[in-house]
């Protein structure tokens, strides 16, 4: 047996699972996320106590041996460091909007040619304030004694790894964003020289070697309660790790990652930055060093729908009821999804993205409000998969694929079937489907993909189509707004934060 864990952003979850793909026993643990204003930020010492505890429960009782810790968990961020592994500063986190004035300038200043343009053109990533070039570059001019009592910039994983394993490292797919040439695994130091961060060079860890096995020292073999020694993987991090655990594992699979965040991604062998692309997105190693992974993460998934339901003092479990209630169309509201104080980072980034809804009445319903958001997110999910081009089998995991009807609207929308796994802990599913290959186990990966359900389009699909068109409309019109808005103050100044979404 493997014990997946999956360090999320406000929930740790863990796994035993074994080498059919099935949990044999899971936990999960809350930690903490510190919101002051746009800044968004953990506690690492907080982290590692939610991993101690769900490992402890999955494994109480156990008495085969743990074969290994396979970790993977939220990515981006800044996790600083010091030699030991501890937290200089608490860890910020992806969320995290403080950066969002120095990502506007990236974006605006001598486009095409500005920094943003370029970085883009050399790795493949999209700049956005919670990337390390942002919060590396924010902390250079206004925090520069964190960077220098650190001796690791890093991620949620690696911060994990350190403190069971002793080892500085970082997994190739954490490293991606936003400095790394994917197909030589080797940072691109122009790309840190363009972000002003190049002193900082030596904070950044060498990417582990594909496949990778780390093992458990006498201090995370005590946090753990399992023997030092056993072997732990760390990544990928968990965007990829939930689409191998939901069955995208060949060439041209996707997965539609509905949490939080809309991770929307595709398994390619080319990692080729198409000339005149929008800077947006990013490009992943996988374990297979032929292989990488396109993603293009929107901001806001379930979060977006989790305001909504808030708001109209409404509970989640009232969801499926809501959209039952509402035809599609949503009684002629439209709704922009882009509700997170940090703007949005794809399809396209712009940090003064604000959410919005249009076409009320006297009778709109709170149902058609809920539905207007939730088309508003399966339109994003298009327009996301548009720019990736999708033409793969699609699997769908993430806490929202827990409401059918949401998931018949992206199916809809999207207008192809998808697949969704019914093994929910897909993330420490897919860390576990990596360390057993990292270990040399054989893995009958087509019997793990077997057991998915299927949703099919329904003759709705056609009027989706009408509707994201007006989508696209209405999105270059509020992006030129937003560009007209430029004199105002930026979503990372204490200001803009009180105006919040737009309806």
């Amino acid at each position: 047996m493997i014990v997946g864990v999956d360090v999320g952003t406000t929930v740790t979850k863990a796994a035993l699972i074994g080498r059919d793909g099935r949990a044999v026993r899971s936990a999960a643990a809350p930690s903490q996320l510190v919101r002051r204003g746009v800044e968004v930020e953990q506690d690492l010492e907080d982290v590692l106590s939610t991993v101690a505890a769900v490992v402890r429960e999955v494994c109480a009782g156990v008495d085969a041996p743990v074969d290994a810790i396979a970790l993977t968990g939220q990515g981006d961020g800044l996790w600083l460091r010091d030699a030991d592994g501890y937290a200089v500063r608490p860890p910020i986190s992806w969320q995290d909007g403080r950066a969002s004035s120095l990502v506007e300038e990236w974006r605006a200043e001598g486009a095409p040619d500005g920094v943003m343009a370029q970085v883009f053109a050399l790795t493949g990533s999209g700049l956005f304030p919670g990337s390390h070039a942002a919060l590396l570059a924010y902390l250079d001019a206004h925090e520069p004694e964190s960077l220098r009592r650190a001796a690791v910039a890093g991620y949620c994983i690696d911060a994990v790894l350190q403190r069971l394993t002793g080892t500085i490292s970082v997994d190739a797919s954490d490293a991606s964003l936003p400095f790394l040439d994917v197909r030589s695994r080797t940072y691109v130091d122009e790309a840190l020289e363009l972000c002003g961060i190049a002193g900082w060079r030596h904070l950044l860890a060498d990417p582990a070697p594909p496949h990778a096995v780390f093992a458990l020292d006498d201090r995370g073999a005590a946090l753990l309660g399992l023997p030092a020694g056993t072997p732990v993987t760390a990544g990928p991090y968990d965007l990829q790790a939930c689409g191998f655990g939901s069955g995208s594992v060949a060439e041209n699979d996707a997965t539609m990652v509905v949490g939080t965040t809309l991770a929307c991604q595709v398994l390619t062998t080319d990692a080729t930055v198409r000339a005149g692309d929008e800077p947006a997105g990013m490009w992943l190693c996988t374990p297979d060093p032929a292989t990488y992974l396109h993603v293009m993460p929107s901001m806001v998934g379930t979060a977006g729908v989790d305001w909504a339901l808030r708001t109209l003092g409404l509970e989640i479990t009232a969801l499926d009821t809501l959209l039952a209630d509402s035809a599609p169309g949503a009684g002629g509201v439209r709704a922009f999804p882009y509700f997170s104080g940090a703007g949005e980072r794809a399809p396209f980034v712009d940090p003064r993205a604000r959410g919005r809804l249009d076409g009320m009445t006297l009778s709109t319903t709170p149902a058609d409000l809920v539905r207007a958001v939730c088309e508003s997110v399966a339109y994003a999910a298009r327009h996301c998969f548009d720019r990736l081009g999708l033409s793969g089998e699609v699997a769908a995991c993430g806490g929202g694929t827990r409401s059918k009807a949401w998931l018949q609207i992206f199916a809809d929308v999207l207008g192809t079937d998808i697949h969704v796994p019914r093994e929910p802990l897909v993330g420490a599913r897919g860390a576990a489907l990596v360390a057993w290959e990292s270990l040399g186990v054989d893995i009958d990966v087509e019997a793990w993909r077997a057991d998915r359900d299927v949703i099919v389009p329904s003759p709705a699909s056609a009027r989706y189509d009408v509707g994201y068109r007006r989508y696209l409309d209405d999105l270059a019109t509020a992006r030129a707004s937003w560009s007209r808005a430029s004199a105002e103050p930026a979503s990372g100044d204490p200001a803009s934060e009180d105006r919040g979404a737009t309806a």
